[in-house]
Order: C-alpha cells, then sequence, then structure tokens
C-alpha cells in the first residue's frame, strides 16, 4: 500500500512553514546592503525568534534515508562574502560578551562572539536546506531536514538565542544605531 501524494514529512506544515522562513531569513541576509544598519538590526532581532519556534516544531524524520551527506551549497567563499557584509554592517556593533560558551569556566577572561558570525553560520545551515530542499526529491529533502533539525539543536540554535541576545541589548539599550562606524585608532 502506498503513501498518499505529499504525506510524507518533509510536506508537513511545520516543515513547510519552516522552509518559507528559512527562505525569508537568507533572502533577507543577501540583501544587506539595501538596509540602513538600525532597520537591518530591528529585522533580524524580530525574524531571529520566528526562526527559532519554526525549527523547534520540525518533525525529526524516521531515518536518514541516504548513506551521504547531503550536498553543501555555501562554501567558505560565500560564507565569508556574506560575513564580511554584515561585520561591514554591524561595524563597532558587532562583538558580544558570550556567557554560553562551554570553554568559558576555563577562561579568566570574557571570550567575545560576533553577531555576524552567527548570522552567517545560520545563514549556512539555512541556505543549504533551501537549497536541498528546492531539489524536491524525498531522499533529498529528508536528509536536507533531518541535517538541518539535528544542526539547529548541536549548533545554530544556541548560536541564535545568543545573537539574539545581543541584539535585543542593541535595539533596547542606549546604543546609538544610526552613528557611523568609528574609524580605528
Amino acid at each position: 500500500m502506498s503513501k498518499e501524494p505529499f504525506s510524507e514529512v518533509v510536506y508537513s506544515k511545520n516543515v513547510i512553514e519552516f522552509a518559507t522562513v528559512a527562505n525569508e531569513y537568507c533572502s533577507f541576509i543577501e540583501a544587506v546592503d539595501q538596509f540602513q544598519r538600525k532597520s537591518f538590526i530591528i529585522r533580524v532581532q524580530k525574524l531571529f525568534p520566528l526562526l527559532y519556534l519554526k525549527a523547534v516544531l520540525l518533525p525529526v524524520p524516521d531515518i536518514e534515508m541516504s548513506d551521504d551527506l547531503p550536498e553543501k551549497f555555501v562554501g567558505e567563499e560565500d560564507y565569508n562574502f556574506i560575513r564580511l557584509k554584515l561585520e561591514e554592517k554591524f561595524g563597532q556593533f558587532d562583538l558580544y560578551h558570550e556567557v554560553f560558551d562551554a570553554s568559558m569556566q576555563y577562561s579568566a577572561e570574557p571570550i567575545e562572539a560576533s553577531i555576524s558570525e552567527n548570522i552567517t553560520d545560520i545563514y549556512q545551515d539555512l541556505k543549504d536546506f533551501i537549497l536541498a530542499y528546492r531539489i524536491g526529491t524525498l531522499e533529498v529533502m529528508n536528509d536536507a531536514l533531518w541535517e538541518c533539525k539535528n544542526n539547529f539543536e548541536q549548533y545554530w540554535g544556541q548560536r541564535l538565542v545568543n545573537g539574539l541576545r545581543a541584539l535585543h541589548n542593541l535595539v533596547y539599550g542606549e546604543t546609538d544605531l544610526d552613528q557611523t562606524e568609528q574609524p580605528a585608532e
């Protein structure tokens, strides 16, 4: 007995909604140059919780269908291109003190993290997921979903919430996001 068309987990409401938000996030990040710093930061601050919610609601595929890892589309050059554009956009507001780093317990010095790097790490996984998902074959879509959910749980979910804390501080703190970047001394 065969399953109904589109009854697979990759076609579920939560996966479709996640893919929609992930695509919106990637498109927005790619258009970073079209926004002023303040409006960009406020929009990322709004996208992060939505993305987190949609990722938490993702169903877990039963098993990986393929022995091969899903194809990677965002290479090191693409990653660095996006990260540098974001770093430039955030300017002097890019770095923040990290409080949820496992190595922090062994460090006498505060650990700094980068909002632009967090955003780019999330972008890389989501863009890989979206491009694999667009291939449209059940096996590829299933494996891309499995890997994206796993990476969310193990890696980029924590980066998202850490970055959100820093973004919240920028948006609601006493930072003047309209000021121009200070030249390095």
